[in-house]
């Protein structure tokens, strides 16, 4: 099946890998570990506070939600039985009964309550405080009873259901609350299937079977997130057999592995964009025309053909297709002399020196496709140096807040796991999401924000569509990014492992998974 046919088989893929999943039985045998290596450690053990799906994935087998998002954009139950609208702005949540943390101390309303209030706490500095925040207000948590809670907002907030389902608003142990913000950062005690074994940076996670938990048992004793940064490297470890599960497979690899008869190649429709922000403050990018001159200078379609083999998909919008709200636009085809013309009109110098941040390990090419993006700036007169860190420091760096940010742009992926755009635009284009939240490219458009505002505070899923519509065409023309693609997931998996499932949402769920 060629990549560029994924999408079109984006239900069967998921319903094909639900169902291995969900067939497996829930009797443990004794000593089994599944190894994962993923190109990034976790940032930190406080679920509150990580920003990237490489945490997120670690951290959601020890803390989970209220809710859960399957693979087809469902809602569903995980430590809340129900939720319901009872006004326009009041939601009623009943939570599972019987179910306490690992250190005994029970999951009840007063413990979700601790839980968005410490998100909601501006003091605190959650990077997802925004999901729970409209009109400019925080929304307010009332303990009703034991197992209820209600979750009032201060104008309608349509977002707020699939919003619960975020790792970020995972439920952690009052009691390691009350510790504070430095042992959340090293500590770890949730409800989920595992516990944390071991963190040692830098290095690999260790996480082991939670035996007293509420759900199914785990069929998998211990599982292990290595740090594996070079791709070839995991390639070669999936191949030796020392790891079980190797994640962000280049394409290109593809046809080697699929050679191999003790490795499986699992292709997993994503929900990620990568794309590279411009800081619109600075010069040069404080204008639009050379932020335009970028975009028809950079040859999407040739990156995705090149380096991913056609297993990414040329954004045409600013998130990936399967998410609601999306508006498909017209590309920037490149056009060289376009772009030259509009530098000219702009004033900028053939020679001009500009650096380019970027992550390596972190996404699929990560590298290569930066250095794509300096080769091809340099047929329009930019000069491009690149930059790079350790991915730990890498997001605090380009997302520092003015003036001492001085990134000119840099590259970073976005995945939309609620499947609602209004995750995918308010926190990368709204003005009050400016550094350090998510819009690292500092962009205020009054009439976007505004248009965002509608569509998260209305009810009605078509007006909610129409402002979307508008909003994206908007900022496709100021062009705050250069719009790349969305990723494909291509993951290896050894052949004596099953259940293992990649989520679009890039989670890695080792759940359901067994091994002979």
């Amino acid at each position: 099946m060629k990549p560029s046919n994924l999408y079109k088989v984006f239900a069967v893929l998921l319903v094909a890998v639900l169902a291995i999943g969900w067939q497996l039985s829930a009797g443990a045998q004794e000593g089994k570990t599944l190894t994962i290596a993923s190109g990034t450690d976790i940032e930190s053990t406080n679920i509150h506070t990580v920003t990237s799906s490489p945490s997120f994935s670690v951290l959601e087998h020890i803390y989970e939600p209220l809710f859960n998002m399957n693979p087809e954009g469902e809602l569903e139950p995980l430590l809340a039985e129900s939720i319901e609208a009872t006004s326009d702005n009041t939601y009623s949540i009943a939570l599972r009964e019987g179910i306490t943390f690992t250190d005994g101390t029970p999951f009840n309303a007063e413990a979700v309550k601790a839980n968005i209030d410490w998100v909601l706490d501006a003091d605190n500095g959650a990077p997802f405080r925004f999901l729970l925040v409209v009109g400019g207000e925080p929304a307010q948590v009332e303990v009703i009873d034991e197992y209820t809670v209600e979750v009032t907002t201060a104008i309608p907030f349509a977002p707020l259901p699939a919003h619960l389902s975020h790792g970020a608003l995972a439920m952690i142990s009052p009691a390691l609350i009350e510790e504070g913000i430095d042992a959340m950062a090293t500590q770890a005690i949730g409800t989920g299937p595992y516990v944390l074994g071991a963190w040692d940076r830098a290095e690999r996670v260790v996480l082991e079977r939670n035996e007293d938990y509420w759900g199914d048992a785990p069929a998998i004793d211990t599982v292990i997130f290595t740090v594996v940064q070079e791709d070839g490297a995991r390639i070669i470890e999936i191949e030796a057999g020392t790891i079980d599960v190797a994640v962000r497979v280049p394409p290109a690899d593809i046809p080697r592995l699929e050679m191999n008869p003790d490795v499986d190649v699992l292709i997993t429709p994503g929900l990620r964009t990568i794309y590279i922000f411009f800081n619109v403050t600075e010069p040069p990018f404080d204008d639009v025309r050379v932020r335009q001159a970028v975009n028809y200078a950079v040859d999407n379609e040739a990156i995705v053909a090149s380096l991913f083999d056609g297993a990414a998909l040329v954004s045409q919008s600013p998130f990936a297709p399967p998410i609601f709200g999306y508006s498909e636009q017209e590309p920037y085809a490149r056009d060289l002399d376009r772009a030259r013309e509009l530098l000219e009109e702009a004033g900028v110098e053939p020679g001009t020196v500009v650096q380019l941040y970027h992550p390596t390990g972190r996404y699929s090419q990560d590298a290569l496709v930066s250095d794509a993006v300096r080769s091809q700036l340099r047929e329009i007169g930019l000069e491009v140096e690149l930059r790079t860190l350790e991915w730990t420091q890498y997001v605090p760096h380009v997302r520092r807040e003015a003036p001492e940010n001085d990134i000119q742009f840099a590259m970073l992926g976005w995945g939309v796991p609620t499947m609602d755009a209004d995750y995918a635009l308010f926190a990368l284009f709204h003005s009050t999401e400016h550094p350090p939240g998510f819009n690292g490219a500092f962009y205020d458009n009054p009439e976007v924000d505004a248009l965002l505002e509608e569509a998260r505070s209305t009810l009605d899923p078509e007006a909610r569509l129409a402002a979307y519509d508008e909003a994206i065409s908007i900022i496709w023309e100021d062009a705050p990014w250069l719009f790349l693609y969305s990723e494909i997931q291509v993951t290896a998996i050894r052949n004596n492992v099953s259940g293992f499932i990649v989520h679009p949402d890039e989670s890695l769920i080792a759940t359901f998974a067994d091994k002979d």
